[in-house]
């Protein structure tokens, strides 16, 4: 590692730790040369993902914009922001350890859908009304019934 100071190519490592969830490792170093200390972060380096949009445009992968659907789905709920980061940290880890870069809008939500399932039942149906563009209580009662098989009458005397 090169001295920020004098850019001599010899240091050693006074202190490692892991940073940012574990993603990475921050290194405290001295130069052996002129005794300048500093910091670096080593990284596991990773292909950037593509997403294939609906209209057929291609975009780089963002979590922050998974990370505001989730928080608008899960408002007035009991999930918590450290359960969206998780949630979100989850699916970005799927995406990164798939074959294939280029991944569909479409995978993505469905991908979503799956999380929120098995955690909150309103933050999902809020979350597919947006994704899967419900026009009307036709396409909230086909999802509804495909949470949890329950009786017509017992629906019907719910609405």
């Amino acid at each position: 590692m090169q001295c920020p100071a004098c850019q001599n190519t010899d240091s050693r490592v006074l202190e490692s730790r892991s940073a940012d969830s574990g993603r990475s490792v921050r290194r405290r170093r001295e130069c052996l040369n002129c005794d300048f200390r500093f910091t670096t972060y080593e990284r596991v380096e990773t292909i950037p993902i593509s997403v294939l949009k609906k209209s057929g445009t291609k975009e780089l992968f963002n979590r922050s914009k998974i990370i505001n659907g989730l928080n608008r789905a899960c408002e007035k709920t009991l999930i918590n922001a450290s359960k969206i980061e998780f949630i979100v940290d989850e699916i970005e880890l799927e995406l990164h350890q798939g074959v294939r870069k280029e991944i569909k809008t479409i995978e993505i939500g469905e991908m979503v859908l799956t999380h929120l399932k098995d955690i909150n039942e309103v933050a999902y149906i809020r979350f597919a009304s947006v994704y899967r563009q419900f026009d009307g209580i036709n396409d909230f009662m086909k999802t509804l019934e495909s949470l949890k098989p329950i009786k017509k009458e017992q629906l019907a005397s719910v609405l």
